[in-house]
This record gives structure tokens, C-alpha cells and sequence, in this order.
């Protein structure tokens, strides 16, 4: 692989740095910038020779220098998977304003799954604030995502705007109106409404169709995992899954290859 892919994979590395931050305070609404990093255990600040993305988990051999409270595995698999996609996206995308577009939708991404596996709750703030960010910045998505032909077609930047909000409004109301329909006909509830709202920022930056796609195979992903976790750890079938996180990871691979796996689906 070209050195030059060091940019991106760094930048993955400090920005999953500051989303192991989001992660952990915003389920227990606090703050995101005050006060410093602390050892969730002993709530010492950590030093910023100690605060290097996964280099400093393996130094201190997954133990907080203070405590020696084993730190949680999710810190460097975050801080390593934001890597990964930043590359992923600089590979498809290259040095363009869709790559930047992307490496936020896919932090926002990355942040809502690990949350809702942890929490089971999708803060307003990231699918809200979000959905802000994708319409504002749908001039600079890729038209491929917006436009609705199969195959590659012009699209001024400018009209992109409509597209997101009419993605935005498509996805969440497709949602909404699965789990209203479910709702009533089972009486229980099949999702929360965070799981809407998140549609909703799908639209806003992937647009109307590569956000039904992320939904569809965001279920099928679910659909396997639940069955297998139940099956091995005997749980019954109102166990409460974590659609979030099965949505956020289809949405992932959506925004990195969505239009292609659409055109391969309707190719002759």
C-alpha cells in the first residue's frame, strides 16, 4: 500500500481516540471536552504519553498506570477499526471532499454502533446533529449516491440538497413506518425511535436508496446474529437486540461500496 495512506490511518487513529471519549460520556450525559481523559476506574487524568492510540494500550499492557485496572479492549479496537475505515475511504474516494464527507459519516457511524451495543440508546445529539451535517454537506457527497438511475448521471451539487432532505424524510418515514405497522399488529415495540432518526441521517448522506439498502441489510445482519446469540446464550425472543449497531454496520460498508452493490443488484 502507498506510504501516503499513513495520512489517512493516522488521522482514523485520533479521531477513534476522541470517539472512545463520545462513547463513554455521552450515554451518562457529560461533557465531551471537559474534563480531560480519565481511567474510568480510578479517574485519575491521563497523561498524554499514556493517551497515544493503541501504541499506549500496548505499553501499558491494557492496565491503567495508576490503578492497574485492566483497560477495556474496546478502547484500541475503536481507536483501530476509525483507521480502517478512513483508509477504506481514502482508497474509494481518494483526496476529494466525498472523503471527508465520508470519514464523518463514518465516525458518526462507528460511534452510534458501539454505543446502542453497549447502551441500547442512539443520542439526539450524534443522530440529530447528524442529519444536520449530511444535509449541509450534500454538495459535496458524490452525486452517485443521489441521483435515481442505476447508472452514474449528472447532478449539479447544489441539487444534492434536495436529494438528502427527500433521502432524510424517505428513510426515517420507511422506518417509522415499519415499526408503527409491527407495533400494531404484534403489540410490542420492534425498534425505538432512535433507530428512526438514524435512518434518517442514512438518508441525509447516502440519500433514499443506499439508505433502504442499509436498512435491508442492516435486518439480514441482525436477523443472523440475533438467531446465533439467542441460540448460544438461550435467550428468548424478546431479548432486546441492538438494531442500531446492526444498521451502523451495514451503513459502513453502504457508504463505501452502496452504489456499486446497487448497480451489481440491478445489472441484467
Amino acid at each position: 500500500m502507498d506510504w501516503i495512506a499513513a495520512v489517512p490511518a493516522l488521522a482514523g487513529l485520533v479521531t477513534g481516540s476522541f470517539l472512545n471519549v463520545c462513547i463513554h460520556r455521552l450515554p451518562r450525559r457529560e461533557s465531551v471536552i471537559r474534563p480531560r481523559s480519565r481511567c474510568p476506574n480510578c479517574s485519575k487524568p491521563i497523561s498524554a504519553g499514556d493517551n497515544i492510540p493503541v501504541l499506549s494500550f500496548l505499553l501499558l499492557k491494557g492496565r491503567c498506570r495508576s490503578c492497574h485496572q485492566r483497560i477495556s479492549l474496546r478502547y484500541p479496537l475503536v481507536e483501530a477499526a476509525t483507521a480502517a475505515l478512513f483508509v477504506a475511504a481514502w482508497m474509494r474516494f481518494g483526496w476529494s471532499s466525498t472523503f471527508v464527507v465520508s470519514c464523518l459519516f463514518l465516525a458518526l457511524i462507528l460511534t452510534l454502533t458501539v454505543i446502542d451495543l453497549y447502551h441500547r440508546i442512539l443520542p439526539d445529539v450524534l443522530t440529530f446533529g447528524g442529519l444536520a451535517a449530511g444535509v449541509v454537506l450534500s454538495p459535496l457527497q458524490d452525486p452517485d449516491f443521489f441521483h435515481w438511475e442505476a447508472e452514474p448521471t449528472s447532478l449539479p451539487a447544489w441539487d444534492h440538497l434536495g436529494f438528502s432532505l427527500l433521502g432524510a424524510v424517505s428513510g426515517g418515514g420507511c422506518l417509522w413506518l415499519i415499526a408503527t405497522l409491527y407495533r400494531r399488529f404484534s403489540g410490542v415495540d420492534g425498534m425505538g425511535f432512535g433507530d428512526v432518526k438514524m435512518t434518517a441521517m442514512l438518508g441525509a448522506f447516502l440519500g433514499w436508496r443506499c439508505a433502504w439498502l442499509s436498512v435491508f441489510l442492516g435486518s439480514v445482519v441482525g436477523a443472523v446474529a440475533g438467531a446465533i446469540y439467542m441460540r448460544a446464550r438461550s435467550e428468548g425472543r424478546s431479548y432486546p437486540l441492538p438494531f442500531g449497531t446492526f444498521l451502523g454496520v451495514a451503513a459502513a460498508a453502504v457508504a463505501l461500496w452502496g452504489p456499486e452493490i446497487l448497480r451489481w443488484y440491478f445489472s441484467d
